[in-house]
């Protein structure tokens, strides 16, 4: 990915959401942009309109902390788009690599194995960065029993998500669920620019899906740390769960995500139910597995 057309992008993208209302600015006559205009942005960020056009048009390079802070500030950006702009500048600094490599393959600890497997009662599963899932517990793997069904290797979310029809039944706020997937994509890409399976993945994806490629377009960060998804699991019908991912100390990269209910309730009902099934599904697969050919 290039650096620079990615900074414009972003910096294009976050200026023209914001309206001179909300930034507290006069207007006057007609507007011929959506947003702000740059002489605006430059205002409340307290650089010359020269600079800002600089960074504009991509050049991060050499950007001081405080000038990043300014522009954040100036264009409203949040917690996570903050430090996509952080990650930017960091690409575009002099010591950044340069050229596309493929990252060494990451392993799961068997002391993370252990704790994953150990979750009998909560589906949970380590990713990285790219939504590819390394490990899974039986539960979460009944929890996404058609994504695990498409014999990938490994095993990927956005990929599910945006090319296997299935996914839109899974996920009944698909919508919501792309787009996070695409954020988390984009956060990703900015931290490892030159990261071949990224680069082919998000190629892949924009290639194959007009939905991906929209999403990928409006510039969108995210980072997974907690919240609600709901399911319309193919076995056990509609459950709101709880999600929580925690990054792995020493794992760079790596995040434990595990998803629980709220005793009593009807999604706990549910998980006992998917764990139900999930043994009925193993027991018989074993039963086949050990059945005597004739």
């Amino acid at each position: 990915m290039d650096n620079q057309e990615e900074v414009s992008a972003f910096l294009k993208s976050r200026r023209a959401r914001i309206t001179p209302e909300q930034a507290g600015l006069p207007v006057y006559g007609h507007r011929r942009v959506p947003g702000l205009r740059r002489g605006e942005v430059a205002m409340l960020a307290g650089m010359s309109v020269e600079y800002y056009t600089r960074l504009e048009r991509g050049n991060l390079a050499g950007a001081s902390d405080s000038v990043l802070d300014a522009l954040a500030q100036a264009l409203r950006l949040n917690d996570t788009e903050r430090e996509h702009l952080y990650a930017l500048a960091r690409a575009a600094g002099p010591g950044a690599p340069r050229g596309r490599r493929r990252p060494k393959k990451a392993t799961v600890r068997p002391s993370v194995l252990r704790i994953v497997e150990g979750l009998h009662d909560q589906p949970a599963y380590v990713r990285n960065n790219r939504m590819d899932i390394l490990a899974a517990n039986p539960l979460a793997r009944a929890l996404h029993c058609e994504l695990f069904e498409t014999g990938a290797e490994p095993v990927n979310t956005c990929r599910f998500v945006f090319l296997d029809p299935r996914a839109t039944r899974l996920y009944p706020d698909w919508e919501r669920v792309a787009r996070e997937g695409v954020g988390v994509l984009r956060v990703e890409a900015a931290k490892n620019p030159y990261d071949r399976e990224l680069s082919n993945l998000i190629g892949e994806l924009s290639t194959r899906s007009d939905a991906f490629r929209t999403m990928w377009g409006a510039h969108g960060v995210h980072v997974f740390t907690e919240g609600t998804k709901r399911f319309l699991h193919p076995a056990v019908g509609e459950m709101e769960l709880v999600h929580e991912s925690l990054n792995l100390p020493g794992d760079e990269g790596l995040a434990l995500t595990v998803y629980s209910a709220d005793p009593g309730t009807p999604a706990a009902d549910a998980l006992k139910l998917l764990a139900s099934w999930a043994a009925t599904q193993q027991h018989d697969t074993a039963a086949t597995q050990t059945r005597p050919k004739h």
